[in-house]
């Protein structure tokens, strides 16, 4: 079975998505059904179609944080065992410099749910991760992505 890496936060933003689909997005679209339903002839009843639609989109949603969840490995940098090694790993925060433009870049490496470019989350399989994973602070690494090859000097890597 595949494992599927996340950090702490991610695993906590899954269980609070999971839990507010069970708990308030679940009941809500039960009851808009039973409300459709009492309006007569479900056939040509569009609030209807759109709440069951709604309710599969949401048991859909549920299985599928569910499958994530079952193969869930949860990485905590603080804790690995390559903790302030100083090199880049899993759930790490790295501070890197543009080697074109000088331009200070900040990126978290983190599961491929998690990811955010805006927010500064790149995913483990993302090729700038690839590139770093492993390397230290000091290094200048090159990245051959879609918009073309891109030189990083890892400035700091950080275990939070």
């Amino acid at each position: 079975m595949k494992r599927n890496p996340m950090t702490l936060r991610g695993a906590e933003a899954l269980r609070s998505e999971l839990k507010r689909l069970k708990t308030e997005d679940r009941p809500r679209v039960i009851k808009a059904i039973a409300e459709a339903r009492s309006h007569g002839d479900l056939s040509e009843n569009a609030e209807y179609h759109a709440a069951r639609e709604q309710q599969g989109f949401i048991e859909g949603r549920i299985g599928e944080i569910e499958a994530k969840m079952s193969t869930a490995e949860i990485i905590d940098p603080t804790s690995s065992p390559m903790a302030n090694s100083g090199r880049v790993t899993f759930g790490v925060t790295v501070d890197l410099e543009d080697q074109n433009d000088g331009k200070p870049i900040t990126y978290q490496i983190v599961g491929e749910d998690e990811a955010d470019i805006k927010s500064g989350r790149i995913s483990i399989t993302s090729p700038i991760a690839r590139a770093l994973v492993g390397k230290s602070a000091g290094d200048v690494v090159d990245v051959t992505a879609p918009g073309g090859t891109h030189s990083y000097e890892i400035v700091k890597v950080r275990y939070i």
